[in-house]
């Protein structure tokens, strides 16, 4: 470790050992007003006293937790049901739009008769002939000329 970079110039030529006695103010960014907070309000005049308070001991143990902790299953739960209901509402099966500029059908489809795309198209047929007395439809399936 480079203690050059954490420590203040007067501080570069010390061991570990000495600078865990040394004041806090030895660490580089420490002023003489917060050190005097740090004594006022815990008591801590060295780096070893700072390093032995309990709530920064217990800081430092939450956060580490933290990134070693799960999502609650409520949580995991939640998100795939989210994930779901989005899939649900816009499949991945859609057809992707070619241009975002395109807002409606400019050409209708073409569509199939009703009357003769029908499982029963025939039947219906022979039972509207045989009510009717004529054909409503021609071979094709398409009404004749003239009728409405």
């Amino acid at each position: 470790m480079n203690i050059q970079i954490i420590v203040n110039d007067t501080h570069h030529d010390k061991c570990f050992r000495e600078l865990v006695g040394a004041p806090v103010t030895a660490l580089r960014g420490m002023t003489e007003q917060q050190a005097q907070a740090l004594r006022d309000a815990f008591g801590i005049t060295t780096i070893g006293d700072l390093a032995e308070l309990k709530v920064v001991k217990w800081a430092r143990a939450i956060r580490t937790m933290a990134g070693a902790e799960a999502e609650p299953t409520e949580s995991v739960a939640k998100e795939a049901l989210l994930d779901d209901a989005v899939e649900m509402t816009f499949p991945a099966s859609d057809p992707v739009s070619v241009q975002s500029s395109i807002t409606r059908i400019e050409v209708a489809p073409e569509k199939v008769d009703a009357s003769t795309d029908h499982q029963a198209a025939t039947s219906i047929e022979a039972h509207n002939e045989e009510a009717a007395g004529t054909r409503a439809l021609g071979p094709g399936g398409e009404r004749k000329a003239g009728e409405a």
